[in-house]
């Protein structure tokens, strides 16, 4: 009876453990979609100051300081952002508009004071450089999970390393890229871009991350092209959630006359 006690408990201590393992392993699709909504979903609304280091190959640098204002429409689904900037002078005034749509093309803005024009940005452009940065549009407001396919390669210390690669390859640049999110927050830390002949090209990556308001939050981050030998460092400050901001500042109408109310 001894031997039979012992043999069941030796069966559910392995039963338990099969179940703690099936917990801290997760499928790629449900990791993606946590880190989703730690990266861009925090709080209903959330705002943040940024100043932007641009260095060039040759080790030139140039200066951006904006504010950033994101509502969420639907947690998980459609956002709208607004980036206002501030320095240097050929910027001032300059606008950012995105309403962010899933399992569609987003709508982006772009409003230049000196021409007094609000552009459209198409969708094809959101892989281009953000206002001559090494981020690039869709790095301010995020990339679809349903974009992509998704495959959990391993993990890595603290970390899941999940292998991305578009569903549509002919509207983006890059053949495949892999991300390391945090196993702890779900918070992204690292992402490496690979071109279709499988060379690295591009990273990007969380440099510093604090908790703001009980959410993780990146508060340094760093893009690199490996081609120029260029980088962008984006430092975020002031960062708020649940500010309270109103639907309507995120519109055509305050590209031209921003809502300094919230910008402060």
């Amino acid at each position: 009876m001894m031997r039979t006690a012992a043999a069941a408990l030796c069966i559910l201590a392995a039963s338990a453990a099969g179940a703690r393992g099936e917990e801290k392993a997760p499928t790629a699709e449900e990791i993606v979609n946590r880190a989703n909504l730690v990266a861009y979903y925090a709080g209903a609304d959330g705002r943040a100051q940024v100043e932007m280091t641009i260095t060039d190959g040759r080790g030139r640098t140039r200066e951006r300081r904006m504010t950033i204002l994101r509502r969420n429409v639907a947690e998980g689904g459609d956002q709208k952002f607004y980036v206002h900037f501030q320095r240097p002078a050929d910027v001032r005034g300059m606008a950012y508009l995105v309403w962010k749509h899933v399992g569609r093309d987003d709508d982006r803005w772009l409003y230049q004071p000196a021409l007094d024009l609000v552009k459209r940005i198409a969708a094809g452009d959101k892989r281009t450089s953000f206002v001559g940065s090494d981020f690039l549009y869709e790095d301010v407001s995020g990339r679809g999970p349903e974009e992509d396919v998704h495959e959990l390669l391993r993990t890595e210390g603290e970390a899941y390393v999940i292998r991305s690669t578009p569903r549509e390859p002919r509207g983006v640049e890059f053949a495949r890229y892999d991300v390391w999110i945090d196993r702890a927050t779900f918070m992204p830390m690292r992402a490496e871009y690979f071109d279709r002949a499988g060379k690295k090209y591009r990273v990007v990556e969380a440099l510093e991350v604090r908790e703001i308001g009980g959410h993780p939050t990146v508060v340094r981050s760093k893009a690199n092209n490996l081609e120029s030998g260029g980088h962008t460092v984006s430092v975020f400050s002031d960062v708020a959630y649940g500010v309270g901001l109103p639907d309507d500042i995120f519109t055509e109408r305050y590209l031209r006359r921003a809502p300094t109310k919230w910008l402060k």
